[in-house]
This record gives structure tokens, C-alpha cells and sequence, in this order.
């Protein structure tokens, strides 16, 4: 069926032959960055004066950008990137100040000063959007919150946080209702939307959260679901990798409910029709 050439610019190329199940890196991969100008995220993180969880938040946020990866896939970050955010007004504290976050409904309701099931009912109705999320050794989800967003919440929402729920809150409650994990979806692929560079980086972000059945509908070209699957971002920083867990984790990753999908779908055909006006421009199938 021929090559695809699949690239993003600031990286080598992988090359794809669209009969094999995925990309096949080059046997020479190039670099475009000198080395010595890129440093590794853990020596990022600490002369950033950052953990390497609140490197991993900051480049989310777009606090700190990355650079290209190594042929690896470890993240680097250039020299210049961490000089220019060591200059910024406040540093290190301020930068510190926006990437901390809480974890579950006790720390964030000592925040907020309300209790623990008034703060899950403002998660779970929407009122709050969760940065991040982990599992714990029970294989429950445990949803972390900025916790910048969260006073600024209290003191812009502060009659939300005493009195009754409004109507539309109790229903969702007593429906079982639990709008976290679409509410994170958003956030997630928000973020990963604004740091793409390229139409076909765009198309994978949105295919990515997609179920597979609906990417194959959408997008009925195999040759172009392999240049997805090769772009689709890595799982988000705190991602478990012990299998049980993962499982738990995997389907925070895919929208479920019938209008969610709608919209991402919608999404994922605006991004091909840029992606392969690309393409033909180019006269390569693939980023360039």
C-alpha cells in the first residue's frame, strides 16, 4: 500500500508502511536539536526547583514547553526554555504556586472549608474540573485538583459552598450521576489540542479519546488510522502501569456517553478535512 511518512516538525520522521500494524522508526534517526542544547526532565525538574510531578503539570499547563523527544521517547526540554522560565517574575515560588495540586475529596474540601460530600457533589455535578487523576491501591480512582483553581472557586462561587444544591444537582446525584470523568476528558484534550503544531497532531488528539469502532467509522482509511495511532499522545503523567490499575485508568481515557462521542467525532472530522488539505498540499499522507 505504499509509505506513509509521519513527522511533526521538531522531530526525525517515522516511516510507515501501511500494511504493518505500526510505525517502524528509521534505522538512522535524525536529530534536529543539538544535544548539548536539551537536558533531561528529571535535571529539568530540578533546576526548575520542581518535582517531577509538578514538571509534568507544568508542561500540561504550558508553563514550561518541551522540547523534541529523544529517539527513546524521554522527554527533553532546551536550554534556553528552562532559562527563559527561571526569568519570569516570582521564580521559583510562583511557578511552584500554580502547578500544586490536592488529591481527593478530603484535602480538597479542607480547602475549600466545606465537607467532604459537598465538595464531591460539586465534583461530580460539574461545578469543578479535576487536572489529573491516579490510582490508588484499590483500584478507585483519585481525582487531583488545582488547588489555585479551587480558591479562586471559593471565593468566585461562594454561595455554592454552603446552603442547598440546586435542583438540577440533586437529579444528577440520585441519577448516580458523575460528570468527572467528562468534565477531565475536556480539560485533557483542551490542553493537548493547544500544544499541538500540526493538523494530523490536532486529528489524533481527538481520535484518542474516541472509542475504536467510531475512529474506524470516521475515519475508514486504514492507511490514516495508522498515522493516528503513531501520533496519538502518550497517557497522561500519573498513567499506572501495573496492569489492574491500568485497566481502571483506561476507560477515564474514552468518552462513553452517546452526546460526548458526538462531539468529539464532530471535532475529529473538522481536523481531517485541515489534515488532508494538508496532505495534498505536501503530497505526503502524514505531518510534515
Amino acid at each position: 500500500m505504499g509509505t506513509l511518512r509521519v513527522g511533526t516538525p521538531g522531530r526525525a520522521v517515522v516511516v510507515l508502511d501501511a500494511g504493518e500494524a505500526g510505525p517502524r522508526a528509521p534505522a538512522d534517526p535524525a536529530v534536529d536539536v543539538l544535544p548539548e542544547a536539551l537536558v533531561g526532565g528529571v535535571r529539568a525538574a530540578r533546576e526548575l526547583g520542581l518535582g517531577r510531578g509538578e514538571l509534568a503539570r507544568a508542561v500540561q499547563l504550558g508553563l514550561v514547553r518541551a522540547g523534541p523527544r529523544a529517539p527513546s521517547g524521554a522527554a527533553r526540554f532546551a536550554r534556553a526554555e528552562l532559562e527563559r522560565v527561571r526569568a519570569t517574575d516570582g521564580f521559583p515560588e510562583a511557578l511552584r504556586a500554580r502547578v500544586e495540586t490536592v488529591a481527593g475529596a478530603d484535602a480538597g474540601a479542607e480547602l475549600l472549608g466545606v465537607g467532604p460530600s459537598r465538595f464531591t457533589r460539586l465534583a461530580r455535578c460539574g461545578h469543578i474540573t479535576p487536572i489529573g487523576y491516579r490510582i490508588n491501591r484499590y483500584r478507585a480512582v483519585v481525582w487531583l485538583y488545582l488547588a489555585p483553581e479551587l480558591r479562586a472557586f471559593a471565593t468566585r462561587e461562594a454561595g455554592m459552598l454552603r446552603g442547598t444544591a440546586p435542583p438540577e444537582d440533586r437529579e444528577l446525584i440520585a441519577a448516580k450521576g458523575d460528570l468527572r470523568p467528562r468534565t477531565w476528558r475536556g480539560r485533557h484534550v483542551e490542553l493537548l489540542l493547544r500544544r499541538a503544531t500540526d493538523p494530523w497532531e490536532r486529528a489524533a488528539v481527538l481520535a484518542s479519546v474516541l472509542p475504536t469502532d467510531e475512529v474506524r467509522e470516521v475515519v475508514p482509511d486504514p492507511a490514516e488510522r495508522i498515522v493516528l495511532a503513531a501520533l496519538a499522545p502518550p497517557p497522561p503523567y500519573g498513567h499506572p502501569r501495573v496492569p489492574a490499575a491500568a485497566v481502571v485508568a483506561e476507560s477515564l481515557l474514552r468518552a462513553r456517553p452517546p452526546d460526548e462521542i458526538r462531539w468529539y467525532r464532530a471535532g475529529l472530522d473538522v481536523a481531517l478535512i485541515g489534515a488532508r488539505g494538508q496532505s495534498k498540499s505536501t503530497g505526503e499522507r502524514g505531518p510534515t
